[in-house]
């Protein structure tokens, strides 16, 4: 594994910063700062402080008992975690205007933690970055606004009682529902930066889909953690509880992160993705070898990659195969459950809808950013340094009407269907776990104990079905 290097060293620049945020602070009268980062599972953490020692949690951090938190290799003895401010993620928080967040990075005895996920990724966008390469994108995250009774089962949520149709995507009225609800996660959202352009009532009754800007790997993962805090507040105001439960509901469509992105060229900017009049590619999807390779690698990964991308059990609800897909009220779950690329048609895992970006449909709404972004990172070096080939693209067909021995013929692997699937194959992918670094072993210890507990559980339908069937 590299060695993780600084991240904090200062310099004339970052005192200039330090100023300009300190009086952007004061103007805005914040009173209070969040100190924040997340854990294995991507939970944010937070430690409220008052401004008047904005320069502590700066320059020493915020301190925490590592053992208090999921995944952070430390124990009861371990020495603190420091959460130090990145000077660039403090943010107003428009909902509580008198105090600001600011997204940080853990050290511990004055060194960068390599368990902290973010500090993992930086050091992976490091790597990249060194090759001439960087990961730019923006998740699309679908979420329910969900309400519980009496005996704790929930509903989606629908005051007025009129989101009830099969298919509800789309939906005027649904929409007018919730409207008060979507402005003001974009008016909240933009406020922070994020660059909100569109809304919508989504596939299930009582789901929901933001689409915001795009940003590098690094800052697209903040926004995805903080898009998930600024909605679970949001939706307390309307008396909901905003759910990213990757499949909540039985007989509805799960939630996902799309992830739409492309490669750049570090020093430039530049996107590498669409093919150029002096450069070999593909021509039915206009795409570069840079692009093609990338996605080469993300194929050859794609088993050990969904072990991150939908990190918990109920995730794999989700990404069933065969007549499953069709098996939501709406018609349709939207997920694929085999690994393909192609043309802008929504049964491929990577959908081109252009040639300047691809979307990944795999992600769970469950999703650690950082962690995925950083075994996609990974995934797709290998894929560029190994020049690996992707297959002949999809182009035109329903992946999901073909049966498993065309799938087969064409080179589709199936994704895992449990959790423990998933994680043996990311135990057996040395790339994607070095991609996570010392994380990758704790990661794989607790989703093993997870699905220990789960195998525990006897539930309704086993009672149901197998009670008196002998």
């Amino acid at each position: 594994m590299n060695q993780v290097v600084a991240i904090n060293a200062e310099s004339e620049e970052t005192t200039d910063k330090r100023e300009d945020v300190r009086q952007g602070l004061e103007a805005q009268g914040i009173e209070f700062l969040l100190a924040q980062f997340v854990d294995i599972h991507g939970s944010p953490k937070v430690k409220q402080v008052p401004v008047a020692y904005f320069d502590d949690i700066v320059d020493e951090g915020a301190g925490f008992a590592g053992g208090a938190v999921w995944g952070m290799g430390q124990g009861p003895e371990s020495h603190d975690l420091m959460a130090r401010a990145d000077l660039d993620t403090f943010c107003q928080l428009p909902w509580k205007p008198n105090v600001a967040l600011a997204t940080c990075n853990i050290y511990v005895d004055n060194e960068p933690w390599p368990y902290c996920p973010r500090t993992n990724l930086i050091r992976m966008m490091r790597r990249f970055g060194e090759r001439g390469y960087l990961l730019n994108g923006g998740f699309e995250p679908e979420h329910f606004l969900v309400e519980k009774g009496p005996a704790g089962d929930i509903q989606p949520w629908d005051p007025q009682g009129i989101d009830v149709q099969a298919k509800p995507c789309y939906d005027f009225k649904g929409m007018c529902q919730s409207m008060d609800y979507l402005q003001d996660i974009t008016r909240y959202g933009n406020q922070m930066g994020f660059e909100i352009y569109q809304s919508d009532h989504e596939d299930a009754n009582g789901q929901y889909e933001i689409n915001y800007g795009w940003t590098d790997a690094l800052g697209s993962s903040d926004r995805l953690v903080r898009f998930r805090m600024m909605a679970g507040q949001t939706a307390r105001k309307y008396g909901a509880t905003a759910t990213f439960l990757a499949k909540p509901f039985d007989d509805k469509t799960g939630s996902g992160a799309h992830f739409h992105f492309h490669v750049a060229d570090f020093q430039s900017r530049e996107n590498l993705f669409p093919i150029g009049t002096d450069s070999q590619g593909l021509a039915a999807l206009g795409l570069s070898e840079t692009a093609l390779y990338y996605i080469g690698g993300l194929l050859k990964h794609i088993r050990a990659l969904t072990a991150v991308s939908s990190p918990s059990i109920n995730c794999y609800r989700r990404i069933q195969s065969g007549e499953f897909v069709y098996s939501s009220t709406s018609g349709y779950t939207w997920t694929p459950a085999f690994a393909s690329y192609g043309d802008n048609n929504r049964t491929q895992l990577y959908r081109c809808p252009d040639n300047r970006r691809v979307e990944d449909r795999s992600p769970s709404a469950m999703v650690n950013p950082y962690l995925f972004m950083a075994a996609h990172i990974a995934a797709g070096m290998d894929g560029i340094e190994n020049r690996i080939d992707p297959g002949d693209p999809i182009l035109g067909e329903n992946v999901w009407n073909l049966s498993y021995d065309q799938r087969r013929e064409r080179g589709m692997v199936l994704l895992p269907q449990n959790q423990l699937e998933a994680i043996e194959a990311l135990e057996a992918d040395a790339v994607v776990k070095e991609g996570l670094g010392p994380i990758a072993d704790e990661y794989i210890r607790l989703k093993k104990n997870e699905w220990g507990e789960f195998m525990k559980q006897v539930t309704p339908w086993e009672v149901d079905r197998y009670l008196t069937l002998l």
